[in-house]
């Protein structure tokens, strides 16, 4: 017999309370643990959900706000447990905030702030230039960027851009927020000395000239071993103007953040920031990235570099207020990107986003309307897709790719960027949804964060988690999710043809197409609850 599905965390006491059963059931009770009937309602026949595959019965039970332990008893026998709680949501904000710990290179994590996911010092060696191996650099630190180790600028600006415009838009959230890692309870919130681990070292990957190495990793991928068992030599790969954009941008956006905490450390960024923004005045040119003979670690190659350069422009208007960045910013409009992506890949959301936070005169407002205008047309957009969906997902059937759970959590940022930046609160309860599903609400009655509860990721495709000897699985790792074409042999193998999107999902360490992690599918989820808390 089915259950109902639901979020594993349990609810918050004022948010959304749902459950999704695949069964024909028509009303349902709550009992608290006295036995006492404490809601009761009648089932919503949503109808069929193809991405689901399934017939689908909904129960909202919002309503219901008193904390406690309960059960939701449907008349056809079926029946789930689940509690009601204040502050539900922050034990999985600080687990997806510290699961960037987790991922440090070039340092040891010790048991005072890893308990038991411990290494040795990895990655510490000096990086040979691959272009000209006669040159080498120091290049450690920052996070490994996925199941993998290498390191990628494109992947971890994007990363950074999630986390620090979560504290941009919700800083009393992160104020006080400690998630123990070291100089945790310091003048530095917590969120912005982890991204400092991030910055520091992508400020070791720029070139005297100001251009930005795309990458830096072995040859190879290492074989599943610990991070300080991957001795290969590291290289550093050549540079590409999506990088140095991306880094542009990154780096003024954080120089504005940083400042009130450390004004040194802020120009220091700035300062990067515009010598990236030289050489791409000098290198106008799309200057792309594939791997070259000889090396297979992960690309993040891209068709063109437009919608980086666009927010390179965009943060540096905002540090500045200077003409030429607005000149150059408007000029870039003028290519067909999208202004709402916030995503490695496509980054023209960011810059757009950072325009509408700048306090600007009247004579700016029309394009600051233009750029309010493209979230909310998209936030109605998802709202369609999300109410064709059972499980209140805000996804197309082609939204189910490699790294399916990136697009619902990007989807929930531009709800929350609709409410808290375009001011329609109609869109904010998308966020709630598109977390739920993420955390159990879905046809897999499972829970894509690990440590929540015995139905969530434990064996995802990361080299460490599967290498430590720990039976547990690194908490609060976000799994790529369902891929309706999987594209690894053991997905292939585990996953039927024909099988609904929705359900195109096993945890198993093989399938990387499914169930990898990365930095920047941990990153809006941190934002997604940040705004809900």
């Amino acid at each position: 017999m089915n259950t109902p599905v639901l979020s594993h965390i349990g609810f918050e006491t004022g948010g959304i309370k749902q459950a999704v059963l695949a069964q024909r059931a028509d009303k349902y009770l709550v009992k608290n643990n006295e036995g006492k009937v404490c809601f009761e309602g009648e089932f919503e026949a949503f109808g069929y959900d193809p991405n689901a595959g399934e017939e689908l019965w909904r129960a909202d039970f919002s309503e219901l706000k008193e904390t406690g332990a309960y059960t939701l008893c449907a008349d056809n026998g079926c029946e789930v447990q689940f509690e009601i709680r204040q502050n539900a949501y922050e034990p999985v904000l600080k687990s997806t905030l510290k699961a960037f710990y987790y991922l440090r290179c070039g340092c040891a994590l010790t048991p005072e702030y890893a308990g038991e996911f411990t290494h040795d010092v990895c990655h510490a060696g000096r990086a040979l230039v691959w272009e000209d191996t006669s040159k080498s650099y120091e290049a450690d630190g920052g996070w490994h960027d996925a199941g993998d180790y290498g390191r990628y600028i494109t992947a971890g600006a994007c990363a950074l851009a999630h986390l620090l415009f979560a504290y941009r838009l919700y800083p009393q959230v992160f104020d006080s927020l400690e998630v123990h890692i070291p100089k945790s309870g310091g003048r530095l919130p917590d969120i912005l000395a982890e991204c400092r681990y991030e910055l520091s070292w992508m400020l070791k990957m720029q070139r005297e000239d100001g251009g930005v190495y795309h990458k830096v990793s072995t040859a190879h991928h290492a074989a599943f071993v610990m991070p300080e068992k991957d001795t290969s030599q590291l290289y550093l790969f050549p540079v590409s103007s999506m990088a140095t954009a991306d880094f542009a941008a990154v780096c003024a956006l954080a120089s504005r953040i940083y400042r009130p905490f450390d004004a040194e450390f802020a120009d220091c960024l700035f300062a990067a920031a515009q010598r990236a923004d030289k050489w791409l005045v000098d290198h106008p040119d799309f200057l792309g990235f594939r791997n070259p003979k000889g090396c297979d670690t992960g690309e993040y190659g891209e068709r063109g570099d437009r919608d980086n350069r666009f927010w390179a422009c965009a943060e540096l208007f905002a540090c500045t207020g200077e003409e030429l960045y607005h000149e150059r910013m408007m000029e870039l409009l003028k290519s067909d990107f999208s202004l709402t992506a916030l995503g490695y890949g496509s980054v023209g959301g960011f810059g757009a986003l950072t325009y509408l936070l700048c306090d600007m005169p009247n004579r700016r407002r029309v394009q600051q309307e233009k750029f309010r205008d493209a979230f909310l047309f998209e936030a109605v957009r998802l709202n369609e897709l999300m109410a064709a969906s059972g499980y209140h997902a805000a996804m197309s059937e082609q939204d189910y790719c490699w790294g399916s759970n990136m697009n619902l959590m990007k989807h929930a940022m531009i709800f929350a960027i609709a409410d808290t930046v375009c001011g329609v609160k109609a869109f904010g309860r998308g966020v709630e949804y598109q977390l739920q599903c993420l955390l159990g609400c879905n046809p897999m009655d499972f829970c894509y964060i690990s440590g929540f509860g015995e139905k969530s990721l434990k064996n995802p495709h990361l080299r460490p988690a599967y290498a430590d000897g720990v039976e547990e699985c690194i908490p609060g790792m976000v799994s790529g999710g369902p891929n309706r074409h999987p594209a690894d042999e053991d997905a292939k193998r585990l996953i039927p043809a024909g099988t609904s999107p929705m359900k195109c999902f096993t945890d198993h360490v093989g399938c990387y197409s499914l169930n990898e992690i990365t930095i920047y599918w941990n990153s809006p989820v941190v934002f997604a609850l940040a705004y809900l808390m």
